[in-house]
């Protein structure tokens, strides 16, 4: 039974032997593409990450760029809309403006209107007191007055007066 499990010294060498010769072959064979292929991959990775790291820079600085139009983008509409209040503003007052100064042309003629009629019915309130001192004068000239009459003549063209008013 130890004939089966005794060590052989060639044995050993001539599987040492194919093993060393083996691994030169594959080395010359295989282990060369093998290192190429694993050096190309090892490329592309380290080329990903590159192009990775690039796009992120790129959109960080498409992010800041982004903020700043939109930091500008927002005083300017700050802006517009500060003119705007202040055109509409300025509008405003031109219209009230306008509206003063009709308003205070309409008074006016208004004023002038009122004026005119005030000097029409004095000229008539006068046309009608002249007709009046003419009635009492000739009534006074058809008779001859007392002086109870005069009293009552006096009093009647009062009343008259104070009639028209």
């Amino acid at each position: 039974m130890l004939g089966f499990l005794s060590i052989d010294i060639g044995t050993i060498i001539f599987t040492l032997c194919n093993l060393l010769i083996l691994f030169l072959v594959f080395k010359h064979f295989l282990f060369g593409r093998v290192h190429k292929i694993l050096d190309e991959r090892q490329n592309d990775v380290s080329e990903t990450y590159n192009k990775a790291d690039a796009a992120l820079e790129h959109a960080k600085s498409l992010e800041s760029e982004y903020s700043g139009l939109m930091e500008g983008a927002k005083e300017e509409s700050a802006q517009m809309i500060k003119a705007a209040s202040k055109k509409a503003q300025l509008r405003s007052d031109e219209i009230i403006s306008e509206a003063k100064n009709e308003a205070s042309a309409i008074l006016a003629r208004a004023d002038e209107d009122v004026e005119r009629e005030k000097k029409r019915a004095q000229n008539e309130l006068r046309g009608e007191v002249s007709e009046l001192a003419v009635l009492v004068a000739q009534k006074v000239v058809e008779k001859e007055i007392t002086e109870a009459d005069h009293e009552r003549f006096i009093n009647e063209f009062i009343d008259n007066v104070g009639d028209l008013k």
